[in-house]
């Protein structure tokens, strides 16, 4: 790592020699091929499919598996065909089935897992990093997300649209009309060459297919095996695409420890100006995220920060444009940091504005600039990102970005920590991959500025990845300078907390992490596959003396009854430079440990109407040992009634003076569905190492597409002492979509 030009020289010789070997289209645009017709007259979503304009096109079939292993064809097949009109896109599906569908919830953006449906994949600019996934239960819930070329991490179905849909049951098969408006989704209109594909989830069969050929390696909404979608004559230009989106607000909150009972109001807006059919610009005054909910608690057993995901929906359209540079535990960009503190408290944000899309075909542009407001002795904050991607060779990306939080701090502030003042980003980044997706390579220099910092500021990766069908191999390598500041980021390790001194120390590191896994899939028998994996990583110190290492063993084997078993075994050695605390007992000193720890966990059949899932480990923790039980439990009347009950506990145990500690956490959860517009939600949360427990009750109204009507109540108390109340709210929030 003391010379990182070496590893970018030998990056770029790979590079060189695999694109002179050549590269070719998405490989399964040779072989799936559909043409999209217009419709002639007007199309009823009835779930029919009765209009005459159905029987002038032909439709696709002949699904392949494509989990829990790719062999062969889909016991159960599936019909799609396309039109459009001047307004829409229309998918008809026939989905051939053997009973009554399985379905988990009526909630919109619940998901697939475990319930029947299908799923678009739409590719509009057709360069394989960027798109659309809409997804349809068998009862007509609506769930879609935005793909990007780091999708591979998985989709959370944040995003929100508006779009259409009916099904309907037939006994034997059901039927599926679905119309995607052309002002809902990014388009080059002069683009008559389009990617798709399209999912069926037999939950029955415990069995996802596709239309084109999905490996089981990669994701089912893989952007690089989308067939091709032919336009006769060229799509439509989108016309009046403004959408307005404002909104009122209004509650009581009660503080306990503040002795404070507010009554609140406010009104603000969102905007979304589409300034062509590839290019948006989103708007928003005053915004308002009192409808989402809390974040999921977790128990953390390690010296560092957690990430935790975004849940607002302003920062999430394109969100890969600025949040897809680094690696999970190192992002420059994390949007959690505009307008939350911390500890996940609200700063009020006045306005932002941020561009999104794209510029031509293969090149992509993103601006954002947000104003907070004072909060407390919190300083009122600007927030601006610009990042600019560009596509080379087939599925290849060059990006950079620039980032700046500014503070308006005062000049007495200033004088007591001049960092505050502001702190500036900028990085490049190279991704490269070849058409299959098989083989990947990365690159990235990344730059921190701050008052008075002028040196060991930067933080530099390079990595390289192969992925097969049973196959797969990863190796990164990062160097992070101790300096590396990032305002508007995430950097999980670079902060060392010392017990002794009660304060944050930073330490910069080096890390090389690698994986191997192996996939079986086997033809017959019970099992649909086993994954077995081994991953290793290395930390090291700035002066390259050793830090840490992990290592991890892990096998999980998926049956076709849709259970799962996983074993998993890990290996720790960490030379800890500071005096680190996780009980009430004294800190343990600074020095090496040797620890490792073994697990099993087990999920029966999510299919079922009752589910239960169980995972135990235990093994040494440090100088002590650690034991940890995990459970949940699952029913459902459905499609109606889900009732869920998660909890967690862990014992650590250290020797003598250092103490021991018990953790608890316990989460039930309770969702009624009244239908696909009605939904109640309550959910607690039981964290003793928080010392929080948390009521959240949320009730939500659809009363016409993408306008809704929330009341939520939320109330936090102590664990210890038990019972005792810090804060309750009761708040509803009115939006209209426009």
């Amino acid at each position: 790592m003391k010379r990182p030009i070496l590893f970018y020289a030998n990056l770029l010789f790979l590079l060189l020699v695999q694109s002179a070997i050549g590269q070719t289209t998405a490989p399964n645009q040779k072989d799936f091929k559909l043409t999209i017709k217009p419709a002639k007259m007007a199309i009823k979503l009835d779930g029919v499919m009765d209009e005459a304009a159905w029987n002038t096109v032909t439709e696709v079939t002949d699904f392949k598996k494509k989990f829990p292993n790719d062999i062969g064809a889909a016991k159960k097949q599936t019909e799609v065909k396309v039109l459009y009109d001047d307004k829409n896109i229309y998918f008809g599906f026939k989905v051939y089935d053997s009973g009554t569908a399985i379905t988990r919830s009526l909630k919109r953006d619940v998901g697939h897992d475990g319930m029947d449906g299908v799923g678009i994949i739409l590719d509009p600019t057709n360069q394989q990093t960027n798109g659309f996934y809409f997804v349809l239960s068998t009862l007509n819930v609506q769930s879609e997300d935005q793909l990007s070329g780091s999708s591979s991490d998985g989709i959370n179905y944040s995003w929100d649209s508006k779009w259409f849909s009916m099904t309907k049951e037939y006994g034997d098969y059901w039927i599926a009309e679905i119309a995607i408006p052309f002002k809902s989704i990014r388009y080059d209109a002069e683009n008559k060459n389009w990617g798709v594909n399209f999912v069926r989830i037999d939950a029955k069969n415990f069995e996802y297919s596709t239309w084109t050929k999905v490996a089981t390696n990669f994701k089912s909404y893989d952007l690089g095996l989308t067939g091709l979608m032919q336009w006769e004559e060229k799509p439509p230009v989108s016309s009046n695409n403004v959408i307005l989106l404002p909104y009122v607000t209004g509650g009581a909150s009660n503080d306990k420890q503040l002795a404070q009972t507010n009554t609140t109001g406010n009104a603000g807006f969102d905007a979304k100006i589409a300034l062509n059919s590839a290019l948006n610009l989103d708007l928003t005054v005053n915004p308002d995220f009192s409808q989402v909910e809390v974040d999921n608690q977790v128990t953390n057993l390690t010296r560092f920060s957690i990430f935790l995901p975004e849940r607002r929906a302003f920062f999430l359209e394109n969100a890969d444009l600025f949040a897809g540079f680094g690696i999970p535990p190192i992002r420059p960009f994390y949007s959690r940091t505009i307008g939350l503190d911390k500890n996940g408290n609200k700063i009020p944000i006045l306005f932002g504005a941020r561009l999104s899309g794209n510029l031509s075909p293969d090149v992509r542009i993103g601006a954002m600039n947000m104003q907070t407001g004072r909060q407390g002795d919190y300083a009122p904050e600007n927030f601006s990102a610009f990042t600019l991607q560009k596509r080379v060779l087939k599925r290849s990306m060059l990006k950079g970005y620039f980032l700046n939080r500014e503070n308006f701090i005062s000049v007495e502030e200033e004088k007591k920590n001049p960092l505050d003042k502001y702190g500036r980003n900028a990085g490049v980044s190279f991704n490269y991959s070849n058409a299959t997706g098989t083989v990947g390579y990365w690159a990235n220099y990344n730059l921190s500025m701050k008052p008075t910092v002028k040196d060991l500021n930067n933080y530099y990766e390079i990595g390289a990845n192969y992925d097969s069908r049973k196959f797969g191999f990863v190796i990164d390598l990062a160097n992070v300078g101790k300096n590396y500041y990032t305002d508007m980021g995430f950097v999980q390790r670079i902060e060392n907390y010392d017990a002794i001194r009660d304060t944050a120390i930073r330490v910069g590191y080096k890390h090389v992490f690698s994986e191997i896994s192996y996939n079986i899939l086997p033809s017959k028998g019970k099992i649909g596959r086993i994954e077995t994996s081994a991953q290793n990583s290395i930390i090291f110190n700035p002066d390259n003396s050793f830090n840490e290492w992990e290592s991890a063993l892990q096998i999980k084997t998926d049956f076709k009854n849709a259970s799962s078993l996983k074993i998993a075994l890990t290996n720790n050695i960490t030379n800890l430079l500071f005096a680190t605390r996780f009980t009430d007992g004294i800190p343990l000193p600074a020095k090496q440990y040797q620890y490792a720890k073994f697990g099993i966990g087990y999920g029966s059949d999510a299919r079922k109407l009752f589910g239960w899932m169980s995972e135990i480990a235990f093994g040494q923790f440090y100088n002590g040992t650690v034991q940890s039980l995990g459970a949940g439990i699952n029913w459902r009347s459905q499609p109606h009634l889900n009732l869920r009950l998660n909890a967690q506990y862990n014992d650590i145990q250290l020797p003598g003076v250092y103490g021991n500690r018990k953790l608890f956490l316990v989460a039930p959860r309770i969702e009624y569905n009244f239908n696909t517009k009605l939904f109640w939600t309550t959910f607690i949360q039981y964290n003793t190492q928080a010392n929080n427990f948390n009521i959240n009750s949320r009730l939500q109204y659809r009363y016409k597409p993408m306008s809704d009507f929330f009341l939520v109540y939320t109330d936090n108390y102590f664990t210890d002492p038990l019972f005792k109340n810090k804060n309750r709210a009761l708040i509803f929030k009115l939006s209209y979509w426009f």
